[in-house]
């Protein structure tokens, strides 16, 4: 299944969550130093590989309950599933620049937006995807509106692959299948049954706040306010949430990838845990209509909002512009973006709004080794 969500099957009432955290930090706040900031000890890595048993649901961590009988009577009235004619008049203005992927030096990272949530991040030696989408068609959507920024033959090696949750825009076996079956995956608890049934022989699945590390980066596996379904039986049977990607030996840099998510409580607390996230890529996208999504998918201003309450340094948004998933208009989340950014006063260079296919390069850190002060560039 895709993200529009389904009734799960019947389970015990979820626990109150904690309380929301509070108002994100100021503009001025969010703007750390560009100085190393030693890597947290963090818990204790997982071991790579391990074979783990899990509960039967995870619906005890949904945020909110998943919509009824009653709320899918009403999307069917309304019939509020894609944008109109008008809002389709953007496709073809969605930005799409693919380009070669830059050169990334020792305690550089650099991200490239491949489309939706999908990334080429190379950090610590590593390259690595999130969320990987080559296809071109998902299950239940038209054919994406803008290509793959990067073409799967013009991928370096891929070391290691993130994922989110279930979702078919988010786990595509199409393209897990061009991969060797030794690449590491880590992925959300109760998903690495699915990938080793694939083939895959080095999948490590995580619990919130756990991690793992492979060749000096750290992957820890974070909360998100989502959901997770494949199949009509099968609602809330693996876990979903984001990812922090940390450079352990360079320097610390750290890139938050949120995955798919509402917006709610979990960023001030990832935050409070992270306080040096270098990058934050951040859904925008697929949030109409509004009373349908709210609690599983962020709007833009919502997205600014979490960047604040996370008091990461730059953000990167995502999850829009490749495929048609919701009914807002195609460009109106990065307009919408651009203005809740703006009108939170900060710095517009720290909005990586990135077409499909740029990169941009984080510098190493100031205070690494051989390296001078931090700097961001984006390819040519």
């Amino acid at each position: 299944m895709r993200d529009h969500p389904q009734p799960p099957p019947p389970t015990a009432p979820a626990p109150p969550g904690p309380p929301p955290a509070p108002a994100g930090p100021s503009p001025s706040d969010a703007r750390r130093p560009e100085t190393a900031v030693p890597p947290a000890a963090g818990p204790r890595p997982r071991p790579l590989g391990e074979v783990r048993s899990w509960p039967r649901s995870f619906g005890d961590r949904l945020t909110t309950p998943l919509p009824g009988v009653r709320a899918f009577a009403r999307l069917a009235r309304e019939g509020a599933f894609r944008p109109g004619p008008d809002g389709l008049r953007g496709i073809p203005d969605l930005p799409y620049r693919p380009a070669p992927l830059p050169a990334v030096g020792p305690g550089e990272v650099g991200v490239t937006w491949a489309g939706h949530a999908s990334w080429v991040v190379r950090t610590g030696g590593l390259t690595v995807l999130t969320d990987p989408v080559w296809s071109r068609r998902i299950l239940g959507t038209p054919a994406r509106m803008t290509p793959p920024g990067v073409r799967w033959e013009e991928l370096p090696p891929v070391d290691a692959v993130v994922i989110s949750h279930n979702h078919y825009d988010h786990l595509d076996a199409p393209t897990l299948r061009r991969l060797p079956r030794d690449t590491a995956l880590f992925v959300p608890a109760g998903l690495a049954r699915w990938c080793r049934r694939r083939g895959f022989r080095r999948v490590t699945e995580l619990d919130w706040w756990e991690c793992a590390e492979l060749g000096g980066v750290r992957f820890e596996f974070v909360p998100a306010h989502h959901w997770s379904k494949r199949s009509l039986l099968d609602t809330c049977r693996t876990l979903w949430g984001g990812w922090l990607l940390t450079d352990r030996a360079g320097g610390g840099r750290t890139v938050y990838f949120a995955g798919d998510t509402g917006y709610g409580h979990w960023f001030g607390e990832i935050g409070a845990r992270h306080p040096a996230i270098d990058l934050a890529l951040l859904p925008i996208g697929a949030y109409a209509p509004r009373w349908w999504l709210r609690d599983v998918h962020a709007d833009p201003e919502e997205a600014v909002r979490a960047f604040l309450d996370l008091g990461a340094r730059r953000m990167a948004p995502m999850h829009w512009g490749a495929f048609v998933l919701s009914a807002e208009p195609v460009m109106e989340p990065l307009h919408r973006v651009r203005a809740a950014w703006a009108r939170a006063g900060l710095p517009r260079e720290d909005l990586w709004d990135l077409p499909v296919g740029a990169s941009r390069t984080l510098g190493a850190a100031a205070g690494t080794a051989g390296r001078g002060p931090s700097a961001a560039r984006e390819a040519p």
